[in-house]
């Protein structure tokens, strides 16, 4: 039997994932990244795509099982058991319950941004996901909103949603450094993907400066952007 056909019918337990997560682990690579994501969290060192390829077999397992018997002590730990939710097979609901408990594990950036990034359950019912984001954005923990904005960042920025997610925008008020460059990137990504529609909501923005400017020079950065719209842009920039 190969390894992804006995994981079907194997029961993670944490000491079995912890001897994994070890034979991963790089030392160089720990110190690294422990370097790019502050808040002193314990790292082992293993790299993303390794952690997905564990995740992914967790999650054909009992996942269930694994995600309830108890959370992670270091960097990595958390984050698989974030990514296990967004490789399980499950309906939404269930997904978004399992979601709703994980969101406060969250304590930085690496692990909010790679965690959206894995819950393409989304596509199955957008709309019911953007009801259940929908407190997030007015959170008073940091990485809640940053939470709740990235996954629109992720998976809302398109036709049917641009102009919610503007609006939604426009309204986080959190002044956390993690929740507004959160909105930055997503404001700058709107602005690729839907210009006028962007150009048209940035003179009234309700955003705070720094946030704004922010948004303002990711819009600069941008390689998908033209000189002269870039000059437009860099002539907005609030004083």
């Amino acid at each position: 039997m190969g390894r992804a056909d006995a994981s079907l019918n194997m029961e993670w337990g944490w000491e079995a994932v912890r001897k994994e997560l070890q034979a991963m682990a790089e030392p160089d690579y720990r110190a690294f990244a422990s370097g790019l994501i502050p808040g002193g969290t314990p790292m082992l060192g293993v790299r993303l795509p390794a952690l997905r390829g564990l995740a992914k077999r967790i999650a054909r397992g009992d996942w269930c099982a694994f995600f309830r018997a108890e959370k992670g002590k270091c960097f990595e730990e958390t984050l698989l058991r974030g990514m296990v939710i967004g490789y399980a097979k499950a309906g939404v609901d269930e997904l978004l319950a399992y979601t709703a408990s994980f969101v406060p594990e969250i304590g930085d950036w690496s692990t909010c941004d790679s965690f959206c990034n894995t819950l393409k359950f989304v596509r199955k019912d957008p709309e019911r996901v953007w009801a259940f984001l929908r407190p997030y954005f007015s959170s008073e923990r940091e990485f809640d909103v940053r939470f709740g904005v990235v996954m629109l960042l992720d998976h809302f920025i398109q036709e049917a949603f641009i102009d919610r997610v503007l609006e939604t925008l426009d309204n986080v008020r959190h002044t956390g450094y993690y929740a507004q460059m959160a909105v930055a990137w997503a404001l700058a990504e709107c602005y690729a993907r839907f210009p006028e529609r962007t150009m048209a909501y940035l003179p009234n923005s309700r955003l705070d400066t720094f946030a704004f400017n922010k948004a303002l020079q990711k819009m600069t950065e941008s390689r998908r952007i033209c000189r002269e719209e870039k000059e437009r842009l860099r002539a907005m920039k609030r004083r």
